[in-house]
């Protein structure tokens, strides 16, 4: 009864979404067509398809309306399943004195972007501080995203409902996405002189029904970007502390990005990326767990926990339509017990081996973009698991402005 319930209201939401869409007194709609069709090693054909409908509408002189939808329908391990989601929904108000306040589904990330990074449903509100920085602050809740876009996997019960596919017969443990409150305090400063820009923010997140043994963190994280010539510099840093099944538990994570932008006839640049995450040392001082998951690697897809990564990275465009980008990516395991992606353990040592991957991005109308992309992870470069297959995939995305 409660599944018929949660899922009856979930389509009454996605129908009132669409309404507007087809209202006579829209002020802007558009309807947009996500297709994607991919192959791997496992010889896995996979295709989905994406149909987002959305409206935006200013509402008064101060303030502004946007909402969206989507319905997937995804073909994977020889079974359709298709998929409803809300999607960004959010009023805008701009308040007096530089203020801004948002309300409903909208994007958030931290300044890192691996903390905390996607939509959320809350409430945030920004103001700019004179004419040199702005604070922000937001409070939001987890449960009622899709679970596959929410990307929250904190614990291992967590981990494995994500796995599952949705059954409708089972629709609210299979849909939705674990339930936390979200809470984040901003500082953004663009820079002393006009030279360097700093961000902070203090982000947390409280499991909800995790009770006893739940896992609770906060994070502080602090980022600096400092442009010199044709070179810009970034690097950032995140200390946690969690509770986990009432145990006290602290860890680190941070990045160093350098960016060269080449003095060459075309746009075109080389940069470095490196992000490090701490592992397991001891009973306090354990592997670092964001509150989203954000796949590092375009093969590979790690998830920032017990497992760091080298990047190095060639893009171009040579034509305003076509761009295109070649990435080496190494992968180091933080320590020998955290990481569960592929390929799969017991690890030998802690070099788990590289990635090379490739992609090209043509728009030859702006009503269409085609991404192709593809490439392979290459255990046989590290010291982890040498014997492991390598894993490889070519994959291809449309998207369509249909109106």
């Amino acid at each position: 009864m409660k599944n018929q319930i949660l899922k009856r209201v979930l389509i009454l939401s996605l129908v009132l979404a669409l309404a507007p869409v087809f209202s006579l007194g829209a002020k802007d709609f558009g309807i947009l067509l996500d297709q994607s069709v991919s192959f791997d090693d496992s010889l896995d054909f996979k295709y989905s398809a994406t149909l987002i409908p959305w409206f935006s509408t200013p509402m008064g002189k101060r303030s502004d309306f946007f909402i969206s939808a989507g319905v997937s329908a995804g073909y994977e391990f020889n079974e359709w399943k298709i998929i409803p989601e809300l999607l960004r929904t959010e009023f805008l108000f701009n308040m007096a004195e530089s203020g801004e306040l948002k309300i409903g589904r909208f994007f958030y990330s931290d300044p890192l972007g691996f903390v905390a990074s996607g939509l959320f449903d809350g409430v945030y509100y920004s103001v700019d501080i004179g004419e040199v920085s702005t604070i922000g602050t937001g409070l939001w809740y987890t449960g009622f995203l899709y679970k596959k876009n929410a990307n929250i996997a904190m614990t291992q019960d967590e981990a494995n409902t994500y796995a599952e596919p949705v059954d409708y017969s089972d629709f609210y443990r299979t849909y939705f996405a674990p339930g936390r409150l979200v809470f984040a305090f901003d500082w953004q400063h663009p820079g002393i002189k006009e030279l360097i820009r700093f961000d902070l923010a203090l982000v947390a997140q409280i499991d909800l029904f995790g009770g006893a043994s739940g896992y609770h963190s906060q994070y502080l994280i602090g980022k600096a970007v400092l442009p010199v010539k044709n070179f810009v510099f970034d690097i950032g840093i995140c200390a946690e502390l969690a509770e986990n099944s009432g145990q006290a538990e602290l860890s680190f994570a941070g990045e160093l990005e350098i960016d060269w932008y080449l003095p060459t006839k075309i746009y075109d640049r080389l940069s470095f990326l490196g992000r490090f995450s701490t592992g397991v040392l001891n009973s306090i001082m354990r592997s670092f767990e964001p509150i989203t998951t954000v796949s590092h690697g375009g093969i590979l897809k790690a998830k920032l926990a017990g497992i760091s990564m080298l990047r190095l990275e060639y893009t171009a465009r040579p034509h305003e339509s076509f761009s295109f980008g070649l990435q080496s990516s190494y992968f180091i395991l933080s320590d020998l017990g955290t990481y569960e992606g592929l390929p799969a353990g017991p690890y030998n040592g802690h070099f788990l081996g590289n990635e090379f991957y490739g992609f090209l991005v043509w728009g030859p109308i702006s009503d269409i973009q085609i991404r192709a992309g593809g490439g392979a992870f290459l255990p046989v470069l590290g010291n982890a698991n040498r014997n492991a297959a390598t894993l490889w995939r070519a994959d291809l995305s449309i998207l369509l402005s249909l109106f």
